[in-house]
């Protein structure tokens, strides 16, 4: 993919290609936005466009990648000996200080064949407090001829010492991210639900039910397009080493981007939840995120306003819950079951 294939490019697309065009790219940078399989694609293609051998010029100067050379061809398939990713492991889904250590000692030797050594700390909201500490004294001091790329969807989560050192670019859209149809349908029959006498227990039961036959669906579809595009389909004859590592990498690339759309998913029933109190407070017109939704004004005409906002409040303690290491259904459960319905 070459910045040209990027549907409506970003500010964040455009400031990249007028600092190539400038010869002004910054030694670090921090990519933010909703989706880190975007942001990756983002990175890979400001690699491929440092080191393409084809590339597309802008006053004789690369401004985007030709997509097709045999840099490019090894930068996707992440084949490239001087670009180098780091990812979560699989089991504590953190970036380890090993891996930053490994990162950093690669970054520090000169390009083999290409003119730009690149460094990608995939997710680096998980980087561990060892692993930024030992990746500070590179930031600071980067070799030539290198570029940093941090990418995160959680940037609050990473070190200001960290944060300082970056050229920060965002490319989320700007304001909430509208529900697409299926989120909408599904949305619809969870708060229908909801506003049927939720009362019962068998009730809450069926709710936690519906969100959790959600998330099921959610993961089975995380698995199965991150392991398609996954390095393991495409080369059977690699090295144990290697096959160990990318299904680590695998392992915790589907961990993080189930987590990510969970998140999403509440973060739309927090949504609804707003509508409830905003009903609740007889102030909803322009200000509703789902005004054609029904089932909002019934919940709130049967609970009060003190009693909409505590459930958002609920709502947010579950989601702080399942960033730590609780059991998932268990924070559901408890947190469905505290709702005012």
């Amino acid at each position: 993919m070459a910045f040209k294939d990027f549907p409506k490019p970003s500010q964040g697309v455009q400031l990249l290609q007028r600092s190539l065009a400038r010869g002004r790219l910054g030694h670090a940078y921090l990519f933010t936005g909703h989706r880190l399989e975007e942001l990756e694609r983002l990175a890979r293609t400001l690699a491929k466009t440092l080191n393409c051998q084809k590339p597309v010029k802008t006053g004789g100067v690369a401004t985007d990648s030709c997509d097709e050379c045999p840099s490019c061809r090894k930068i996707d398939n992440e084949t490239h000996v001087d670009i180098h990713w780091a990812r979560p492991e699989s089991k504590s889904r953190v970036v380890t200080v090993e891996q930053t250590r490994e990162l950093m000692r690669e970054i520090q030797l000169k390009p083999t064949e290409a003119e730009y050594k690149v460094a990608i700390i995939a997710a680096a909201d998980r980087l561990n407090t060892q692993a930024a500490n030992a990746f500070l004294k590179t930031l600071e001091e980067p070799p030539a001829k290198s570029i940093l790329i941090l990418l995160s969807t959680e940037p609050q989560r990473i070190l200001e010492t960290i944060l300082s050192r970056c050229l920060r670019l965002n490319f989320s859209a700007e304001g909430a991210r509208p529900a697409d149809e299926a989120q909408a349908e599904w949305l619809a029959r969870f708060g229908t639900l909801a506003a049927d006498g939720q009362k019962s227990l068998l009730g809450r039961y069926r709710l936690l039910d519906v969100l959790l036959q959600k998330l099921a669906e959610i993961r089975a579809g995380v698995d199965e397009a991150l392991t398609a595009r996954s390095p393991l389909q495409r080369y059977d004859d690699v090295e144990k080493d290697l096959r160990e590592r990318w299904e680590d990498e695998l392992t915790a690339a589907i961990e993080a981007e189930y987590r990510r759309q969970r998140a999403d998913l509440l973060l739309l029933v927090q949504w609804w939840l707003r509508d409830v109190w905003l009903h609740s407070l007889a102030a909803g017109g322009n200000l509703l995120n789902f005004p054609q939704m029904a089932g909002a004004e019934a919940v709130a005409k049967k609970i009060t306003p003190h009693q909409a906002l505590d459930n958002l409040q609920t709502l947010e303690q579950t989601q702080r819950l399942l960033r730590s290491n609780v059991q998932e259904a268990l924070a559901l459960e408890v947190g469905l079951l505290k709702l005012h319905l």
